[in-house]
């Protein structure tokens, strides 16, 4: 979508600091980072938001999660992280562009928010 943040950052449009990138995915630091690690994973397929996902984007979406424990592997923060899917602005979504936070390196603490 041409007028979507995220679909022009993966397009190359819009600068990021890109973390990963294969033919599903595209990974880069959050430009307000909430934790040392804080980066987001977004499907290259553009999908709104969770609950505008479809059955056939369950596997994009799993996928996500596995890259997140991947970068959790090589950022040595297996000791602790959270993946984060905020849907909807009530939640935070400000981009309306499905995305994973991988937010460790820091103790989390319980309830976020």
């Amino acid at each position: 979508m041409s007028d979507c943040l995220f679909c022009n950052i993966i397009a190359g449009k819009i600068p990021s600091k890109k973390v990963y990138e294969d033919d599903q995915v595209y990974v880069f630091e959050d430009i307000k980072p909430a934790a040392p690690t804080h980066v987001l994973i977004i499907p290259k397929k553009h999908i709104v938001d969770l609950k505008h996902a479809k059955p056939e984007d369950a596997a994009i979406i799993g996928y996500c999660q596995l890259v997140a424990a991947k970068l959790g592997r090589e950022r040595g923060i297996e000791n602790g992280y959270r993946t984060v899917y905020n849907v909807g602005p009530g939640a935070g979504q400000s981009v309306f562009h499905l995305h994973l936070h991988l937010l460790g390196g820091r103790d989390l603490k319980w309830p976020p928010g």
